[in-house]
């Protein structure tokens, strides 16, 4: 069964969400409370994550894993594990599981999860494009999916899974061996060398990234009509901050990390605060910006790559300046300004306390 038949049977049979990008049921994924991974209801979704594991040993996205399937349910996704064209690191996938997984063999021992966790660790290296980036889907893919994804930090959580694993924490102590180890590490410090390779330069200075990036040329690249090749201020954070966390950084990855953090602070946005009127999809919902002198920083999502200017873009393709000339459902529907970089900035002034004065 190709994608999308199984995306149109899964919403019918009630296992995918339809309005959000968040899964029923990804709440219990994301739970660390080592009590719960000793019950029988653990080990009930930890099975039934084993049923939803693809052949390729990723897993899809948006897709309510944890209620109980029935007989038919079972039997489809069963019959579906063969499907090439879904297993994904968007929005939390795999990686998301595989957290699970180990989690329950941490607390059970039961080797088919571990096997299981294994065999998603060998995806993810499976995806890895020479130049040490990461597509969004694989192994098949469609359109804007074969290109580097930093999109939804799809890319970093892949690199934190890793280096959490190489530095043996838990929970994901004891899990894999010295030859997977070996492979892991190489995979990691090449997905650093893309990360400092895909960095946009404006003219000699280091600037911040696109969402996703051309596998060949490295280049910003489009996704949807209205993800256009542009700075990037959103995706962008999670980069820095895994950056700013590595160990004994070198003058390149140094000289990268200040480079983003000048032109976050040249861009930010201010006396505007970004104002919700209603509940998206219902009448009368808007999005919009007003004056507010006291407001803290804002960052577009998107600048333009020509004049590195705020812009907003509805499903046309069109970039435009403002969020009144866009219409209500992508005015509403995406986030088009941010204050994530602002959490960056105390972060940053411990991290050139610590690692610039110790270079001098």
């Amino acid at each position: 069964m190709n994608y999308v038949k199984a995306t149109l049977l899964a919403a019918l049979i009630g296992l995918m969400p339809t309005a959000s990008t968040a899964a029923p049921g990804d709440g219990v994924l994301k739970t660390k409370d080592p009590e719960f991974f000793k019950t029988e209801e653990a080990r009930r979704v930890g099975d039934q994550l084993l049923i939803w594991q693809r052949n390729t040993g990723g897993w899809p996205k948006n897709i309510d894993m944890v209620t109980p399937l029935n007989d038919e349910q079972r039997a489809q996704v069963i019959a579906d594990k063969q499907v090439t064209d879904d297993s994904t690191i968007d929005n939390g996938a795999t990686t998301m599981q595989m957290t699970y997984l180990a989690r329950l063999w941490q607390a059970t021992k039961d080797e088919k999860y571990r096997e299981a966790f294994n065999n998603g660790v060998r995806y993810l290296l499976s995806g890895q494009y020479p130049n040490g980036g990461w597509p969004q889907f694989w192994p098949t893919m469609r359109n804007y999916q074969v290109h580097i994804t930093f999109n939804d930090d799809a890319m970093v959580n892949t690199l934190i899974v890793l280096r959490e694993i190489l530095k043996d924490r838990e929970p994901f102590a004891n899990l894999t061996d010295k030859a997977l180890d070996k492979d892991i590490e190489k995979a990691f410090n090449k997905g650093i060398e893309c990360i400092l390779n895909t960095q946009i330069k404006h003219g000699d200075t280091l600037t911040v990234w696109c969402q996703q990036h051309d596998h060949e040329t490295l280049l910003p690249a489009k996704a949807r009509a209205y993800e256009l090749p542009s700075y990037c201020s959103m995706e962008s954070v999670p980069i820095v901050r895994f950056l700013m966390d590595l160990p004994n950084p070198d003058e390149r990855i140094r000289k990268a990390i200040h480079g983003a953090m000048a032109w976050f602070d040249k861009h930010k946005i201010t006396g505007y605060r970004l104002v919700r009127i209603g509940k998206k999809g219902e009448p009368g919902a808007d999005t919009r910006l007003v004056p507010d002198e006291k407001a803290g920083p804002l960052w577009a999502r998107f600048y333009d790559l020509e004049n590195c200017q705020p812009y907003v873009c509805d499903r046309d393709g069109i970039p435009r300046k403002s969020l009144q000339e866009i219409g209500p459902e992508r005015r509403n529907g995406y986030s088009w300004y941010n204050n994530r970089p602002e959490q960056l900035f105390e972060k940053y002034e411990k991290w050139k306390n610590k690692w610039e004065k110790s270079k001098k």
